[in-house]
């Protein structure tokens, strides 16, 4: 009998704010928060979902900051807030069992950017002696441990857009083998780059409306055209659920199932029936215990492209029936955080159960195709139930499904 695994600390750094409150609330309003982004300019997509009001000055310190970029800068603000919200002291804890499992989709193309732009001139005297230590993937985690004092497990899972929730269901084994009593778990990405975003423009993954950014993510909406680059941090604290109990932690969700599995089908499409989606959901519901009843919403991976959407859509019609639980996607809200979207919307999922309310999908008007999914438009959906999924799909066909309960499940 597997022991259950608790969820006692959320940190969030995302557009939508820098607390769990701050994403709530403006996950609830349901408005897309993408505008015009500066770094963009003059490209052909111009606009960005970005984390304003961010000074790592001050939240982590000059000299610590500027060896960091902006998505190790985002995991260690998370990771310090997670460990807060969940009671956690590191100066008391078991530096030992003490794991850090952090997913990040690629390297920090901005560093890299200016770097080879030296080696181009004929300058390698130019290049910073930090630009592999601030923008390898692995040094989200690396310097997660060092600030926190954590030396158990650390390392990066990348699995792209599913990274994150990647992560999140390896830390569960960790503390179901007992290696770890507890591990920091989540993503971190930063990907407003403008090579990030002449790559994703020139394979037509992302919107073109630059006139209406705020229009522009509408996942399963039948107006959809493409995503919106987005950046954040989301960080869970997970411990055995009778430890967590025994210090008296707030056992904020229990992670009850993980599903993983790959699309073994092209680079960068989904299958279009979504089998590999149906597999990885069908995993984390068997994992947990549960049948598609007992699933009272779903927190889907909603990219707001239209291969990825109609697949989705399909995979969940399969699994839940025609009459399926309502379905939300968090990104027509904040965008796409690529690695960190799995673990953002991880902790979403959290903080829904928590809140019995489902918030709702932003700038859905209606949908196209034969599968009509219960999607929350409008306002939050009261939800009475236990029992929700999180579902996270990449390029390479990789999967990565979640599936948390109420605390009292």
């Amino acid at each position: 009998m597997w022991p259950d695994i608790a969820v006692t600390g959320l940190g969030l750094v995302t557009p939508a704010g820098h607390t769990a409150e701050a994403n709530w609330t403006a996950l609830c309003e349901g408005r897309s928060l993408a505008a015009a982004d500066p770094e963009l300019a003059g490209l052909p997509v111009d606009f960005s979902c970005r984390v304003a009001d961010f000074d790592a000055d001050t939240e982590i310190g000059r000299a610590p900051a500027r060896r960091m970029d902006r998505f190790i800068q985002f995991a260690l603000v998370a990771a310090r807030r997670a460990v807060a919200d969940a009671g956690l002291d590191p100066r008391t804890w078991d530096a030992e069992r003490v794991g850090v499992v952090l997913g990040v989709g690629s390297n920090s193309l901005s560093t890299y950017v200016g770097e080879f732009g030296h080696l181009g001139a004929g300058r390698p005297d130019r290049v910073s002696p930090l630009a592999l230590p601030r923008s390898v993937p692995s040094m989200a985690a690396g310097e997660v441990g060092i600030d926190l004092g954590a030396a158990g497990p650390n390392f990066t899972t990348a699995s792209a857009c599913a990274s994150g929730a990647t992560a999140i269901g390896v830390a569960r084994d960790l503390l179901r083998s007992g290696t770890c009593d507890i591990v920091l778990a989540g993503g971190s990405e930063s990907a407003r780059s403008r090579m990030t975003a002449t790559c994703f423009t020139r394979m037509r993954a992302l919107s073109r409306r630059r006139e209406e950014p705020a229009l522009a993510s509408r996942p399963f909406d039948a107006g959809r055209d493409g995503f919106v680059l987005g950046e954040g941090a989301g960080i869970l604290v997970l411990e055995r659920a009778r430890s967590a109990r025994s210090r008296g932690a707030p056992v904020q969700a229990l992670l009850r199932g993980y599903g993983a599995g790959a699309d073994a089908h092209h680079p960068v499409a989904p299958h279009p029936r979504g089998d590999g989606a149906v597999r990885a959901v069908r995993a984390a519901l068997t994992d947990a215990g549960c049948g598609p009843d007992d699933i009272a919403h779903v927190q889907a991976h909603g990219t707001s492209t239209p291969l990825n959407d109609a697949a989705e859509a399909t995979a969940f019609t399969r699994v839940f029936g025609a009459d399926g639980p309502p379905v939300t996607a968090a990104k027509g809200v904040i965008g796409h955080a690529l690695g960190a979207a799995g673990a953002i919307q991880a902790a979403y999922t959290v903080l829904a159960l928590r809140h019995g309310q489902v918030p709702p999908v932003a700038n859905f008007q209606g949908q196209d195709g034969d599968h009509k999914l219960d999607i929350v438009a409008g306002r939050p959906r009261p939800v009475p139930g236990t029992a929700a999924v999180s579902c996270s799909f990449g390029f390479g066909g990789q999967n990565a499904v979640l599936l948390f309960t109420a605390a009292d499940w």
